[in-house]
């Protein structure tokens, strides 16, 4: 009786124990952080990535595209397939602190040697020449949790499990800004293509025009043999930019698991605008707002909680075994109640003494990788505040250059009228015509491409932001 007093006494000191934690409480790193993005107004807290990615890509058709790509991306799935796997390490963690149960049937069977020690004494014991026993035995094992270590073990499995849906997260506005970016490109060469095939048209009148003045006596072979040239180079354009829309239509296939085929799309003239406003909100917002770095950081909860539990793995282990069942040295007697009812309770306390220095290695590791998971937390916001603001500067000068582009392509659009005119009155040579259709097809494709910039660096802004997972 009195070790079974002394056994229930057992969980009172665990209780009592259950108070010195090994686990040190999480504690955001300190960070280097402005107090606002450049060219945002003081006080302005609102940002662009608080929209869904519904409202800011308002194009049907890429709408579209990007709900087909949340549900066909094969990377979009490999991440809900890591996310599910964390929540079932997570949903398990919560039986951390629950016994450990186990049913036990056994029957023995021992047949000694008639000369051996055992043997005689079966014999003169039992009467027989051998020995059965049968055994029923429901047994629990509970460790207390009172260095907090199984604490700290829910903690990182939850933990985990949250990091897996950040990651997740972040998959998607990458993928979203990846089919939005793809999208515009493919508008671009688009209107590349519609731009070259509207100057071949040019070539070919002024080749007509050429021709026509050579055989009047009013030109000669070297101006038609320029003006053949000027069209044939704009014509090797053409397979050019055919085949750049055939591999960009397949790049975006592949974003939205499907197999290489067209994509439709609208013109880019009359596609919708992205939103004018770059609100971007305050700096430290970006810290909580970006899924990547919200994993990182979650990452680092993990590493810590880790340091706690290996802490814990060098102080005693309590652990406290009960059981009960049924016991007989005949089978026939093995259900005989209360006879063959048997009980036994136990607890230990395991105090590691020499592991060959694994314990502690394993310590001073887990502080290491600490301490790394800080520095990846630090370099991830630096990183996401440095995009932000490579793509506010981008914009802020975008614009500029949009405006001097427009104006170039209209006066060199002029100048093709006003060449061909001259040249018709002959009082242009057959060059300038020339240098003035080519001198405006690469202005007409630059603007293109400077319109396409644009729109990638306004859909890069919102991404860095951490908008598109929503």
């Amino acid at each position: 009786m009195k070790q079974i007093r002394y056994i229930a006494l057992l969980p009172l000191l665990t209780l009592l124990l259950s108070a010195c934690s090994t686990a040190k409480e999480y504690a955001q790193p300190e960070l280097k952080l402005p107090a606002r993005f450049a060219a945002t107004p003081v006080g302005d807290t609102s940002s662009i990535a608080d929209l869904e990615w519904a409202q800011f890509f308002t194009d049907p058709q890429l709408r579209e595209l990007i709900n087909k790509g949340i549900a066909g991306n094969y990377d979009l799935q490999l991440a809900a397939n890591r996310v599910a796997i964390a929540q079932q390490a997570s949903q398990q963690a919560r039986y951390l602190f629950y016994p450990d149960i186990n049913l036990g049937v056994t029957a023995q069977y021992n047949r000694p040697a008639n000369n051996s020690l055992s043997g005689v004494s079966t014999k003169a014991f039992l009467g027989a020449r051998h020995i059965e026993n049968y055994q029923t035995l429901l047994s629990a094992s509970w460790e207390p949790d009172i260095w907090g270590k199984l604490k700290a073990q829910r903690g990182a499995a939850l933990t985990g499990y949250l990091q897996s849906y950040e990651a997740k997260k972040a998959v998607q506005t990458a993928l979203v800004a990846g089919i939005a970016q793809g999208y515009y490109h493919l508008q671009m060469l688009d209107e590349q293509l519609a731009i070259a095939r509207r100057n071949l048209a040019l070539s070919d009148s002024f080749v007509t025009t050429t021709q026509l003045l050579k055989e009047a006596g009013m030109s000669h072979a070297l101006a038609v043999q320029q003006a053949e040239a000027q069209r044939q180079g704009i014509r090797i354009l053409l397979p050019q930019l055919e085949a750049e829309i055939a591999r960009q239509e397949h790049a975006l296939q592949l974003l939205l698991g499907g197999l290489p085929g067209p994509i439709a799309r609208g013109r880019a003239v009359d596609a919708p605008a992205l939103p004018a406003q770059w609100s971007t909100g305050l700096p430290a917002a970006v810290v909580s707002r970006r899924p990547d770095v919200r994993a990182n950081e979650l990452a680092l909860m993990i590493a810590n909680a880790r340091v706690g539990i290996a802490k814990a793995d060098m102080y005693p282990a309590l652990n406290i075994t009960a059981g009960a069942g049924l016991e007989a040295f005949q089978a026939s007697n093995w259900w005989n109640l209360p006879g063959s009812l048997f009980g036994m309770a136990a607890g230990s306390v395991l105090q590691p003494v020499f592991r060959k220095k694994a314990l502690r290695t394993r310590y001073a590791v887990a502080q290491l990788e600490r301490d790394g998971a800080v520095v990846r937390f630090r370099q991830s916001v630096l990183g996401a505040v440095t995009e932000v603001s490579d793509a506010l500067a981008g914009l802020q000068k975008l614009r500029e250059e949009e405006e001097a582009a427009r104006a170039q392509v209209a006066a060199l659009r002029d100048g093709i009228t006003s060449a061909r005119l001259l040249f018709r009155s002959d009082l242009a040579t057959y060059l300038e015509v020339l240098n003035a259709q080519a001198n405006a097809l690469q202005a007409e494709l630059g603007l293109a491409a400077l319109q396409r910039r644009k729109r990638a660096a306004q859909i890069e802004l919102y991404r860095a932001l951490g908008g598109g997972w929503k």
